[in-house]
């Protein structure tokens, strides 16, 4: 029997319209290896987002994850080297047992106003499985050459 592929097998995601997402597409992976399905915007009217500001951008559905999943919301990178928007909350963490609608927290990082349409791809949805940790309280943890070193202690040079 050949050995199975990672990530080979597709995981069932329900997904539930919601009334104001009528019309708009199901989440979709935009190339054959994308990791990510892209997620639109379900604003009734468009929206200016100005340099600095935020918004909470529904997506016009809700999903219902298996056991063991997650899905993460992510910035388009498209988005973010052109307009300077991206995701806060980044990535946003979908638990399983949340049904609620999925929406999206847009921020304008750039030095000009973007408008977001009904329809735009705003963000890109990735399922991944979770691992759950069982915490263990000790003394002491085991050293390493790193140590407490962090936020930039191994430098920016190779």
């Amino acid at each position: 029997m050949p050995a199975r592929k990672r990530g080979s097998s597709p995981v069932r995601v329900a997904l539930q319209r919601l009334p104001h997402g009528d019309g708009l597409p199901e989440p979709n992976y935009m190339s054959e290896h994308a990791a990510g399905a892209d997620l639109c915007a379900a604003v009734r009217e468009q929206l200016t987002l100005l340099p600095g500001a935020r918004a909470l951008v529904p997506t016009g559905f809700s999903i219902a994850l298996p056991h063991g999943y997650e899905a993460q919301v992510r910035p388009r990178s498209g988005l973010a080297v052109r307009s300077g928007i991206t995701c806060l909350n980044s990535p946003g963490t979908i638990d399983a047992d949340y049904r609620g609608e999925l929406c999206v927290v847009l921020a304008n990082l750039g030095a000009e106003p973007v408008v977001i349409r009904r329809g735009d791809r705003i963000a890109q949805l990735v399922v991944a499985p979770v691992s759950r940790a069982v915490f263990e309280a000790v003394d002491e943890l085991p050293p390493t050459v790193r140590a407490n070193g962090g936020f930039g202690s191994t430098g920016v040079s190779a």
